[in-house]
């Protein structure tokens, strides 16, 4: 029977302080200034796109992390949820990933959200960020949620280079009280997916792999770690 290690100290809350900004410094400056603004006088729709480990949903989950820490609530939707509940006047700001994926009901629950936020009853605009995998104008949506969406603020998230890469690896890792050697980093670029969102989730696992084991995080852990996967 293996062993189940308890999921402390694994993996941290995504911030925009953990977010590596590279290419990408005007969407994160942009963000950061949105935070510390009050929405209360017209605020304008932000959307980010870009393929696929670019960055965007890290970027959503720390918005919504740091609202929350505001104290504010937050309706979140993705391709995955399944639940759509009512748009809830108490929300500070609407959230929308994965808007590309969207069906046609998902659709129709992120309309209502996106005329609720920013015509609302009470008066009081709410903002609305959303991402896709593509330009605003290439979005297969009905056509009235895909002209909303695009016409605010639009940043295209542009994929992070090698040194980039390892520069996110590193501070993960560490964020994690891990050491991530040269090597390892090395073994994680070449034989893998340099998809962002897929190296970290790697990570993940091999933090998870070498709490269960108690070994450093080496290349034969990380051998070890898939051949008992």
């Amino acid at each position: 029977m293996k062993q189940l290690a308890l999921d402390i100290g694994l993996a941290p809350a995504p911030t925009l302080e953990g977010f590596f900004p590279g290419p990408n410094t005007a969407a994160l400056q942009h963000l950061a200034q949105a935070l510390g603004h009050s929405h209360a006088s017209a605020p304008v729709p932000t959307y980010l796109w870009g393929e696929s480990g670019s960055g965007k949903t890290h970027l959503l989950q720390a918005v919504r992390e740091a609202l929350r820490e505001q104290g504010a609530s937050v309706g979140w939707r993705d391709a995955k949820s399944r639940y759509a509940p009512a748009f809830d006047e108490k929300w500070s700001a609407v959230i929308l990933d994965d808007v590309h994926l969207y069906s046609t009901s998902q659709q129709n629950v992120a309309f209502n959200w996106f005329i609720n936020a920013m015509s609302p009853a009470n008066g009081v605009q709410r903002w609305v960020i959303s991402a896709g995998s593509v330009p605003p104008a290439d979005l297969p949506l009905r056509e009235d949620l895909r002209s909303r969406l695009g016409w605010g603020h639009v940043f295209h998230l542009q994929m992070p280079g090698e040194a980039e890469l390892r520069a996110v690896l590193r501070r993960q890792a560490g964020a994690r009280g891990l050491t991530l050697g040269d090597d390892v980093v090395d073994y994680m670029l070449k034989r893998f997916s340099r998809d962002l969102g897929s190296l970290m989730a790697l990570l993940e696992r091999l933090d998870r792999h070498a709490l269960r084991t108690q070994r450093a995080l080496t290349i034969p852990l990380l051998k070890d770690m898939l051949d008992s996967e």
